[in-house]
């Protein structure tokens, strides 16, 4: 039996102090992001390794630029819808897209959604090539 089991059993672990992030998004200010129409309140970040959990207001008409994932981006509407080529997620809805997959997304009504990426989204720029923001 491993060290760790064996103390758990005889009730030596204890809770790690400060370990928990309490966030509340509602004592949370908007803020703009890089595109038009669309806001942000960070929730998680971990620059280094690239990710990020974040919450995204999109005005009626916002459109994200056409971008590559390179990891897996998770998103789950509260408000609202977005959608792309493939399809459209209404709010209580959640879709993922596969690492490497290219699309822009748009949504004409406004929507809120949790999104979880693992790796920022690198977009196309007409005149540099892919940018990673």
């Amino acid at each position: 039996m491993s060290t760790q089991i064996s103390e758990r059993l005889s009730g030596k672990l204890e809770a790690t102090k400060n370990g928990s992030t309490y966030v509340d998004p509602k004592s949370m200010e908007w803020e703009k992001s890089q595109f038009e129409k669309i806001w942000r309140k960070v929730l998680y970040q971990n620059e280094a390794a690239g990710e990020m959990t974040v919450l995204l207001k999109w005005e009626p008409g916002a459109v994200l630029p056409f971008h590559k994932h390179p990891e897996i981006e998770q998103s789950w509407v509260l408000e609202g819808s977005f959608y792309d080529h493939d399809g459209i997620c209404r709010a209580g809805e959640f879709v993922w897209r596969q690492p490497g997959s290219l699309h822009e997304t748009k949504s004409d009504e406004g929507c809120i959604l949790l999104a979880i990426y693992r790796k920022p989204n690198i977009f196309f720029n007409h005149n540099a090539g892919f940018t990673k923001t």
